[in-house]
């Protein structure tokens, strides 16, 4: 017998090689992250801004103040989806396990008797 067959663990203990090289959708995600982030700090920008003018007594400032807060959210939100989405891609975190209609637990085992 040789040492590399027989026996039942004696299949390859690696897993298939992942392929390298440039992914043109991992760019335009990490080109949509810097889009976000950017956003994201001339949005907070803006809400300083808009809340210093705010205070001065101008109250339409409030509104543009609520807005910018709304949307600097809004972009951090996406930004973070989108690096959830590239990590995944680059196979660093794993999505969730799909379960199908079979995955029910199996009903108890003594019946109604046993239930009690």
């Amino acid at each position: 017998m040789t040492g590399t067959s027989g026996g039942k663990r004696a299949g390859s203990r690696r897993g298939p090689r992942q392929k390298s090289g440039f992914q043109p959708a991992l760019l335009g995600l990490a080109l949509a992250v810097t889009g976000c982030i950017v956003a994201w700090g001339y949005l907070v920008w803006a809400a300083i801004d808009f809340g210093s003018t705010a205070r001065g007594g101008d109250a339409t400032a409030w509104w543009f103040l609520a807005l910018a807060s709304v949307g600097a959210v809004a972009c951090l939100f996406v930004g973070l989806m989108l690096i959830a989405a590239i990590t995944r891609r680059l196979g660093i975190t794993k999505g969730p396990d799909k379960k199908s209609a079979d995955d029910e637990p199996p009903p108890p085992i003594g019946g109604r008797r046993a239930a009690r």
